[in-house]
């Protein structure tokens, strides 16, 4: 048995390295060393991830995809696989629940850990810290960067100063010394505009803004996210970590490289969209009632509608439905650049309402089979025969024979 000491920090924030690249390097050793940038390829494609390599040349995410290829015209540009990072995040999040029951995910790759439960059998944070990084390692063939401290702001701070492929401890009493020498935007909740703010105020450091009172940065921030700050520059965040296994809602939606303003096309990418959501909702025995629409304007104006549903439902054709009517409602005049298709769950486990055959289609067990074949052959194996025809993704060009996707 291992003696630890009662103060030792037992918060620890895991965060994977240039998560999406790393995946695609894992998966084929010729491109690892390389600069891989991932991300829309389209014109307005926007970066999602660049390794390491690749940001030796400055490219960092949310860069537009065509600036990223001026910095770096030899980089690899690839297209994001979700489903293949999906898998690999579940795989890391089981391992993290192997040292403690007390795991936050984040984000696909990063969550917060609690281990003060398991410090008598495994060593303090950062033994605990290195074995979970070397479990990771052999395991799923990606690094992880781990922050240890006694709170989670300042354990994902650390997380940060130790990448990539590090871990750092900043031991009880040297907190407020380590936070105060930093610069004001490492603060959770500091971005931009917060940042020009304090900038002209002359608050440059966090120990700046720890030597204001907590009513002057209250008068310049209001009070929510004054005494927010203030709180975590001099390190007050009792936040537990709190476990959180319940997905409450499954979303998909897409970037068009030109702005779509017909309708009809809308309509099919709706459908698609909602094929994906039901697919999702299926495979975890879950249902919906409550359908979202999100779409984003030429001029990046974010509209929302949702609808409630009189019974639940797992149903691709049914979600669709509920979707279709509310782009109805909204005008596309002007183009639309975003659309997505959302669901939120209501059910797991239980029952979902059949349809008789004078309510609509008895879909059920043909969309069962429909995943299936899709998850062999790839999510464009299926698709329907009018979105075949309507979308210019999927249309035959002209002079050529039609490709090998089946229809229905």
């Amino acid at each position: 048995m291992t003696t630890v000491s009662k103060d030792s920090p037992s918060i620890l924030h895991v965060d994977l390295d240039a998560f999406f690249a790393s995946v695609e390097q894992r998966e084929n050793p010729e491109i690892r060393g390389l600069p891989v940038v991932v991300g829309g390829l389209g014109g307005r494609g926007v970066v999602a991830a660049a390794s390491y390599e690749a940001r030796k040349f400055g490219i960092r995410s949310a860069m537009s995809m065509a600036q990223a290829k001026q910095a770096c015209p030899t980089a690899i540009f690839l297209a994001p696989r979700f489903d293949l990072y999906s898998e690999a995040s579940h795989a890391v999040m089981e391992i993290l629940g192997e040292f403690t029951p007390l795991v936050e995910p984040l984000s696909m790759d990063e969550a917060f850990l609690d281990v003060s439960g398991a410090r008598r059998t495994l060593g303090d944070g950062l033994e605990i810290g290195q074995l979970l990084r070397a479990r990771i390692t052999a395991a799923v063939g990606l690094t992880a960067s781990v922050g240890i401290a006694t709170s989670k702001s300042l354990a994902k701070i650390a997380s940060e100063d130790a990448k990539p492929d590090g871990i750092l401890v900043i031991e009880p009493g040297h907190e407020i010394e380590y936070l105060h020498a930093l610069g004001v935007e490492r603060l959770w909740g500091v971005g931009p505009v917060t940042r020009e703010q304090l900038t002209k105020l002359g608050i440059i450091t966090i120990g700046d803004l720890a030597s204001r009172s907590l009513d002057e940065t209250i008068s310049v921030l209001g009070p929510s996210q004054g005494n927010h700050l203030y709180r975590l520059a001099w390190n007050q965040d009792d936040r537990e970590v709190v476990p959180n296994n319940s997905q409450k809602s499954i979303s998909h939606e897409e970037t068009f490289s030109v702005d779509i303003s017909d309708r009809k096309l809308l309509e099919g990418k709706v459908r698609r969209l909602s094929d994906r959501v039901g697919e999702r909702l299926r495979s975890q025995e879950a249902a919906t009632r409550t359908i979202t629409l999100k779409i984003r304007s030429h001029d990046f104006r974010t509209i929302t509608r949702s609808r409630t549903l009189d019974q639940t439902t797992d149903r691709s054709f049914e979600i669709a439905q509920a979707a279709q009517r509310l782009l109805k409602t909204v005008d596309i005049g002007g183009g639309v650049r975003l659309i997505g298709v959302g669901a939120q769950i209501a059910v797991s486990d239980q029952g979902i309402q059949e349809s008789l055959a004078f309510d609509g289609p008895p879909r059920g067990h043909l969309e069962v089979t429909l995943d299936a074949v899709r998850d062999r052959f790839g999510p464009g194996a299926v698709v329907s025969a009018r979105d075949a025809v309507d979308s210019p993704d999927q249309a035959p060009k002209k002079g050529t024979k039609g490709g090998s996707k089946k229809t229905r």
